[in-house]
């Protein structure tokens, strides 16, 4: 089997994000499999390349630069997978802004596109309940959980093993729906010590995480896992959280430190082969 990997953005691009690191990870686990796997970003991707490539399976993940011919080609020619990291079938991409997470129709986009794939890969319960209420589609797949390459599994292990400081760790971003200013207002509120934590730098923001005793977040949006939120639990923090957060959902969130990350280093494989499966 051959497979096309679509994205916006890799991480080769300087590009950190969740949703990037799992892409990555996941390429280079299938790769391993001696499964040829070609990255292509969504930019590149055109109605004739489709057309030249139809003997391979695509996987979709972030399509927002995807243009409404490349969709109507792989609906119509293409065996193709979406793997989602939020909610490309709403408007807004935010179900948290409806009652019960549950759009009106009118707000829904991509509709054929997302029905018509062989399988929509979700990261958690939470995740796939909300895309099947709002899709009522039935090729939605929960992965239950995320992929983390075993580098930067030895380096969570290794901090999660160091003294904590008694200290409230806040996720310094400026994207809205990440709510700082809610976990500041908490930490304040509560007269508690705590540390604005941003870098550029993946392995010194998660030292920055996993040097303090709890970590404090209120995200305003449903979060299809919530990645960070994983990380201080596998490095042993204590989580002070509220909202829907798709590792919540997840019976495995019970687990912390050392348990937590053997968990994840043995859910890697079985991710992947979710994904093949479907994928035939």
């Amino acid at each position: 089997m051959r497979i096309i990997f679509v994205a916006d953005v890799f991480v080769e691009d300087g590009i950190l994000g969740g949703g990037e690191l799992n892409n990555d990870e996941f390429i280079n686990l299938v790769s391993k499999q001696n499964i040829v796997v070609e990255k292509i970003s969504s930019t590149a991707v055109t109605p004739e390349y489709i057309q030249d490539n139809l003997d391979a399976r695509f996987l979709i993940a972030n399509f927002i630069a995807l243009t409404e011919e490349c969709k109507s080609v792989l609906v119509d020619k293409a065996r193709y997978a979406i793997y989602e990291h939020d909610h490309k079938y709403l408007v807004t991409r935010n179900p948290s802004g409806y009652e019960g997470f549950v759009a009106p129709e009118s707000h829904l986009i991509n509709i054929e596109f997302y029905k018509n794939a062989l399988a929509i890969y979700c990261q958690s319960k939470l995740h796939a309940e909300i895309v099947q209420k709002n899709l009522k589609t039935d090729n939605v797949v929960n992965l239950g959980g995320n992929l983390w390459s075993e580098e930067v599994l030895q380096v969570i292990e290794k901090i999660s093993k160091k003294k904590k400081d008694k200290k409230y760790s806040i996720l310094d971003s400026s994207i809205e729906h990440k709510n700082t200013s809610e976990a500041l207002r908490y930490c304040r509120a509560k007269n508690l010590d705590y540390q604005l934590i941003k870098s550029n730098n993946y392995e010194i923001f998660l030292n920055m995480l996993g040097s303090n005793e709890t970590f404090v977040f209120f995200p305003k949006t449903a979060e299809t896992l919530s990645r960070v939120l994983v990380e201080a639990r596998m490095m042993g923090c204590k989580t002070i959280t509220a909202g829907h957060i798709g590792a919540l959902s997840e019976e495995w969130f019970e687990l912390k430190g050392q348990k937590l990350i053997d968990y994840m280093r043995a859910q890697k494989q079985k991710i992947v082969e979710i994904v093949m499966i479907n994928l035939e």
